[in-house]
This record gives C-alpha cells, sequence and structure tokens, in this order.
C-alpha cells in the first residue's frame, strides 16, 4: 500500500484555494454551492475592518477540531447568528486562517 501523493497534493490546493467572496456574476454573500464538494463547506474569512474577503472551502472534519471551534466561538462573539454576508464569516486574518487549517492538516 503506497501514499498516493498527488490526490493529497490535489487535495491539499483544494482546500487552501482561496475565493473571492466578491463575485461580479453574483450578490455579496451568495455561495455558490456547485464548487463546494461533497464533504466539505464554504466558509468566508477576514475580519471586521478589511475589505477583502476571502473565501475557503474546507473540509466538515474541521468541525470537531478544538482549534476550528475555537474559531467559529470567535465568530459567534463578534458576528452572532444573524450575520448579514449570508455565509459563515470567520473574523481572523487570512494568515491566520492559513496556519490554523494547516495544524489541522496534520492531524
Amino acid at each position: 500500500m503506497g501514499i498516493r501523493l498527488p490526490t493529497i497534493v490535489q487535495h491539499a490546493k483544494q482546500i487552501l484555494r482561496p475565493r473571492s467572496a466578491l463575485s461580479t456574476s453574483s450578490p455579496v454573500g451568495v455561495a455558490k454551492t456547485a464548487d463546494v464538494p461533497k464533504g466539505h463547506f464554504a466558509v468566508y474569512v477576514g475580519e471586521s475592518h478589511q475589505l477583502k474577503i476571502n473565501r475557503f472551502v474546507v473540509p466538515i472534519s474541521y468541525l470537531k477540531h478544538p482549534l476550528f471551534q475555537d474559531l467559529l466561538r470567535r465568530a459567534e462573539e463578534e458576528y452572532g447568528f444573524d450575520h448579514p454576508m449570508g455565509g459563515l464569516t470567520i473574523p481572523c486574518s487570512k494568515d491566520a486562517f492559513l496556519s490554523v487549517t494547516s495544524h489541522l492538516n496534520d492531524y
């Protein structure tokens, strides 16, 4: 049984590929569900004072991890459950989010 490196690399690229939350073809906050693979969900990452919000597609398994749950608690504290963005927005910098998700990928 060998390691399928190309598959792992492709999966990592898919997870960490930032996507712009602002699209010229769709209104702000409208997620395109067609580009979210089964077993994943989209999150928007950016602090409230930043103009640019990044969109990431992450595996559902992240929901069980304490580091990711901490990010979700921060989102709840800042935005509550009725957020005008319309999607799950995590209030941290892109670099901080990538740092957390890189640790989650090691598990």
